[in-house]
Order: C-alpha cells, then sequence, then structure tokens
C-alpha cells in the first residue's frame, strides 16, 4: 500500500470514531483509489471536557484526502451517528444519502446552520434502495433499532460484500418499521458476505434484546396501575415507536397527552411529516394539562438521563409549568446510559423527596434497547455466515468480547480494531495494515478545537487545581489574587505569605537575572505556587504580570 495509504486494488475499513467507545461513530471505507463515509456522528463531553458541550472525531485523515471521498452514506438519525454533519459536511464537500426520517432531521440540522446551499442531501426513498459510488455499490437494508428507519449498509464491492450492520436489534413486535425478514437476511448469506462490520454494544446481555411489543403491554399495565394519579414517562426522543406506544397508552388508559421537551416535539414533528404517529393524539398544552383531573393526563418529558436543562430536572425542582405532587408518578422508559448516574441520581433523589413514585426498566417492562444481545448477534452469525467478523460500536472489552464470540460461532477470520487502525479486509488474510491519527476535536463555544489542545488542558487543571495572579509593580512589590484555592478563612494570611515569598525569590536574584523580566517572573511564580501547595497541598496555575521594566 502506497505511503500515503492510498487504497488500491483492496478493500480497506478505517474508523475514525466508534471503535473503543459508545458513540461518535466515523467509519470509511476504502477501494480502488477512493473512500466511502458511513455516518459522521458526536458524542456528549460530560465532565472529560470543562465547558464543553459536544465532542466530535478529528477528520484530519479524510479531510487530507476529500478528493477521493465518494460520499457520506448515514445509516439512522441517532446524535451520535449524524450530529457531526452540520460542522463538517459542508468542508468535506461530497453528498449525504439517507432514507426519509434521517433525511428530515438531518435537512433541520442544515437550515439551522444556514448550510443547505452547500451540500447536497439525497433522500433514498424505498426499501432496500442503493447507492452506486464508484467501486461500491450500497443497499439500504431495514433493521429494527429504537429510531424509525434504522438501517443496515449492503456494501457490494469487487472484492465482495460488506454487512455493516450499524445499530440494530430483532424485535419481532417492531410497532415502527418493517425489519429485514430472517428469510431475507439468509437469502443474503446465501450469496457470500465476505465481512460482518457489526455493533457490540450489547454483548454482554447474555439475554435477548426484547420487543417494543412487549413495552407496550408493559406500558399499558403500569399507567393502569395508578388510576387517579398524574403519570409522566421520560424516554428517548427519537424512539418514535415508544412514542407511538405512549399515544396508544394515553388513548387506552383515557388520558390526555401533554408532551414536555423541544427535542420532543421535534421529531414527533418528523416522524409526522415522513408518514409515522399518523394516529397520534394532538398532544394538549401545559395549563390544560395542569387543569385537567389528575387521572386523566399522561405527561412525556425528555431529561431521563439526568440533562439538567431538560424538562424532568425542571419539573424536579419545581422550574417548570408542568407540577408533580407526592403519590404522582415517574416511569422512565429509558435505559440509564453509563456516566450518567449521578445525574440520574440528582433528579430522581428530588423526585423523591417529594414523595413522588418512581418506577424503571428494572421493576417492569417499560423500556428494551435498541442494541442486540448475545442471542441476536448469535442468529445474525448463522443467517449471514460471514469469513470475517469485525465488531465495532463499542468500548474495547465489548469489541474483544464479540470478536470472542464470533471465533466460538465458528466465524473464520475476526479483526478487533480501534479507531485509527487501517484494517485490510481484501485480498488475503485480513489484518492492520497500519495506524493514522484518530483524535477528538471539541466544540468550545463557536471554536472546534483539539480536545488534547492547550485551552481545554489547562481548564482541566484550572478545574482542579484553582489559579493565582501576581502582578509585580514598577517596584517589583506583589499584588496576589487567589480564585479557587480552598482556604477560605486562611485566605488572608496565605496572600500575605505568598507576597512575602514572591519578595524574597525576586530579591535572591543575582546579576544579569535580577534585570531580567523572565527571570524575574518565573521566580515570583514559583514562589507563589510553592507558598500554596505549603498551605493547601494543591499546585495551582500561577501567572504572573509585571509592570516593571527590564530587559
Amino acid at each position: 500500500m502506497k505511503k500515503d495509504f492510498t487504497p488500491e486494488d483492496e478493500l480497506l475499513f478505517l474508523a475514525l470514531g466508534g471503535s473503543g467507545e459508545i458513540g461518535m461513530n466515523v467509519n470509511l471505507y476504502g477501494c480502488n483509489g477512493k473512500w466511502l463515509m458511513v455516518d459522521l456522528g458526536m458524542t456528549f463531553s460530560g465532565n472529560e471536557y470543562p465547558g464543553v458541550d459536544l465532542v466530535f472525531a478529528d477528520l484530519d485523515f479524510i479531510e487530507e484526502r476529500a478528493d477521493d471521498l465518494l460520499g457520506i452514506v448515514l445509516t439512522h438519525a441517532h446524535e451520535d451517528h449524524i450530529g457531526a454533519v452540520p460542522y463538517f459536511a459542508a468542508e468535506l464537500g461530497v453528498p449525504l444519502y439517507a432514507t426519509p426520517f434521517t433525511a428530515d432531521l438531518v435537512l433541520r440540522k442544515l437550515e439551522e446552520a444556514e448550510l443547505t446551499s452547500e451540500i447536497v442531501l439525497n433522500v433514498i426513498e424505498e426499501d432496500h434502495g442503493k447507492i452506486e459510488l464508484g467501486p461500491f455499490t450500497v443497499t439500504y437494508i431495514p433493521l429494527a433499532h429504537s429510531i424509525a428507519e434504522g438501517n443496515a449498509l449492503l456494501i457490494d464491492t469487487p472484492h465482495g460484500r460488506v454487512f455493516h450492520t450499524g445499530d440494530w436489534k430483532l424485535d419481532e413486535e417492531p410497532i415502527i418499521g418493517e425489519p429485514t425478514t430472517e428469510e431475507e437476511l439468509v437469502a443474503i448469506g446465501d450469496e457470500g458476505v465476505l465481512a460482518l462490520v457489526c455493533d457490540s454494544t450489547n454483548v454482554f446481555n447474555p439475554n435477548p434484546s426484547g420487543s417494543e411489543g412487549a413495552v407496550h403491554r408493559g406500558l399499558m399495565e403500569e399507567v393502569a396501575k395508578h388510576s387517579g394519579k398524574r403519570v409522566l414517562v421520560t424516554t428517548f426522543a427519537s424512539n418514535v415507536a415508544r412514542l407511538q406506544t405512549l399515544g396508544d397508552v394515553a388513548r387506552e388508559t383515557g388520558r390526555k397527552l401533554c408532551v414536555a421537551g423541544r427535542s420532543l416535539e421535534r421529531i414527533i414533528a418528523v416522524a409526522q411529516d415522513t408518514g409515522y404517529l399518523a394516529d397520534f393524539p394532538d398532544p394538549v398544552d401545559f395549563d390544560t394539562a395542569m387543569a385537567l383531573p389528575r387521572g386523566e393526563v399522561l405527561i412525556v418529558a425528555t431529561g431521563g438521563q439526568g440533562e439538567p436543562r431538560a424538562a424532568l430536572a425542571r419539573i424536579a425542582d419545581s422550574s417548570h409549568p408542568i407540577d408533580l405532587v407526592s403519590g404522582d408518578v415517574v416511569l422512565f422508559s429509558s435505559r440509564q446510559i453509563p456516566g450518567n448516574e449521578i445525574s440520574i441520581g440528582r433528579v430522581q433523589n428530588q423526585l423523591a423527596a417529594r414523595g413522588i413514585t418512581m418506577v424503571t426498566d428494572r421493576q417492569s417492562e417499560i423500556h428494551v434497547s435498541g442494541h442486540p444481545g448475545r442471542p441476536e448477534l448469535e442468529a445474525l452469525y448463522g443467517w449471514l455466515r460471514p469469513q470475517l467478523l469485525v465488531p465495532v460500536h463499542g468500548e474495547m472489552r465489548h469489541m474483544q468480547e464479540q470478536g470472542r464470540l464470533g471465533r466460538s460461532r465458528d466465524i473464520p477470520r475476526t479483526v478487533v480494531q480501534a479507531n485509527g487502525d487501517i484494517v485490510r479486509i481484501a485480498p488475503g488474510e485480513p489484518g492492520k495494515l497500519a495506524e493514522v491519527r484518530a483524535g477528538r476535536l471539541v466544540l468550545d463555544g463557536d471554536i472546534i478545537a483539539p480536545a488534547d489542545g492547550e485551552a481545554i488542558t489547562m481548564r482541566r487543571r484550572l478545574a482542579r487545581d484553582g489559579v493565582i495572579f501576581v502582578v509585580l509593580d514598577e517596584k517589583l512589590r506583589p499584588t496576589i489574587e487567589a480564585i479557587g484555592i480552598p482556604l477560605d478563612e486562611d485566605m488572608p494570611e496565605f496572600l500575605e505569605e505568598a507576597a512575602g515569598d514572591v519578595v524574597a525569590a525576586v530579591k535572591a536574584l543575582k546579576g544579569r537575572a535580577a534585570r531580567d523580566r523572565d527571570d524575574i517572573e518565573e521566580a515570583a511564580r514559583l514562589a507563589a505556587r510553592r507558598a500554596a501547595q505549603r498551605w493547601c497541598g494543591k499546585r495551582p496555575q500561577v501567572r504572573v504580570i509585571s509592570l516593571a521594566g527590564g530587559s
């Protein structure tokens, strides 16, 4: 292979995001000098990057080869698969491809970013729609997931077929959409599958993920238990099947439906524009909901992951027009995403303190995952019979475990890769060829910056250790201010002692150093930092501003 990693007469795979982590999915296939991108997602930062909301894959590798990129094919509309589109698609300069529901959500993002004139968005209307892009022929294969129009991609190349699952599960009662049948998947396997690139998220689950039909029955039973009580259900806004279920449950239990959360409103509008939720009840507004008898309203709200600005958090702290009282009920019809435990617990504790009853999927069948458990993975292996398994969409422990599972089910070859690994799928023995940069970028205010850059690194240090400012006047007399140093009532004494240390350190300089501004500022910085470490054990950042002259 060429040193610039241009794919020759071969089939390559490269993940820039989503392998070794859950979220931020960006996958590339290379063949005959060209690249195809599958998904362009993002993730949320949590506490890792202070002051930052969104995190993206670093696309430097493919940006340098944008002339050889043929297009971006989107499997479905979850943010970890489409969320980076408004930030990078225009720069990449290639068309997007998506089915109607996904395309509608992407279009709204592009409209908000005023990018519709710069990006070509192609809508693939029919099931099993095909796209011809250079050496790639891509066919959409509908699979069940926790969003409308989840799709696998069947990617035909001169070297063989790749079945790229996207996010998926098996569901005998999917509520929304018609997933590809077992018979159709077996037929694909009969035609030959070179490689299966497969979701690893739930590989440790020994059971099937469960059906949306079962959730319908579970929610119906749970809501019916609480007659005379105001019931709120929180769920993922993107789960159109769950929204359809909640509309049906409201109707069947004689309750009016109230929707709280802009993302829910947006998803409902997109779903109805693309032919879903046709019989969804017209929601009532907040004032009407609050005026109804308590047992005659069913509220659907965002915020099941503890997001502080979402509807549920505001309801929990009584800052929302929707009001719950002791004895009312909140149903968590969603899974707890790892990393959100503290924020979810905070909201649940607020609800509990007010006497509000809470029910989660651990107590009642009111949620099922959108990802395959081990039995579903094993079933897909048997239907497709791939020659090679490439686990993706998971932390390393998930992908390694799926590799072991695939080998135990007689898949001949497995390649467990990570972001930045270039894998040759064919010809010859599959395996890792090289490693390229696959870093992270963050959206910091209005600027996209390296996640490991000086600004974010410094912010993390400031959050951990605080900061001290030392201002030296013309006579090198220090004025010191400290922020985030845990001294409180001892602060005046600390500042006085630190100032004395700075004066002593500067006076101790001899010869040329006593006249050199850099040497003076460094002596002051170290003296202030040592004083802080002596007083509180912290090693704060210290900034020295010198008003004095010097060389």
